[in-house]
């Protein structure tokens, strides 16, 4: 079970990965290089330094749509973001997420969640409780092999926990 609280940032709908994370950026793969730089040309371009540990991403219809590349879960992580919340994410970033360890979960209403609410998301339950407003959403669940992808934080250190080598 996990259980994360944050403070919510909202942005709007068809956030690509170039928004994520800017291609200029892309010179280095190193995540913490990536964090400084995350969300920089969306409606937040101070998000970077603003974003506390597990605070939570809001988002529209079709988060990460765009290129396949893996630096934009990367860069999200790597900020410190606990969770991303959509209605819905773009295939090959739902996939990347996992991948990554960067836990994501579709919530139909993200419209009701504002920047600066205060969240909190129990997995076990699957609900996302806003303590602002003292409302609960529900979230489609994930596959429990998902769901172990981002305990372990990502799937190559789950592989090599599954392997013996963690």
């Amino acid at each position: 079970m996990a259980i994360t609280t944050g403070n919510a940032w909202k942005f709007g709908k068809d956030i690509d990965t170039d928004v994520i994370i800017a291609a200029r950026y892309l010179n280095s793969s190193e995540p913490a290089h990536l964090a400084k730089f995350v969300m920089e040309d969306s409606d937040i371009p101070d998000f970077a330094s603003k974003v506390a540990k597990n605070d939570i991403i809001i988002a529209d219809e079709n988060f990460g749509c765009g290129s396949s590349r893996e630096h934009a879960p990367i860069a999200i992580k790597a900020a410190g973001v606990g969770a991303v919340l959509a209605k819905n994410f773009a295939r090959i970033f739902y996939r990347n997420a996992f991948n990554m360890g960067l836990a994501i979960y579709e919530v139909a209403e993200t419209d009701r969640i504002d920047t600066g609410d205060s969240l909190t998301i129990d997995t076990e339950k699957g609900t996302v409780t806003n303590n602002t407003k003292g409302e609960t959403y529900t979230f489609k669940p994930i596959p429990p092999f998902m769901q172990e992808l981002i305990d372990a934080g990502g799937l190559i250190p789950y592989a090599q926990k599954e392997m013996g080598l963690a």
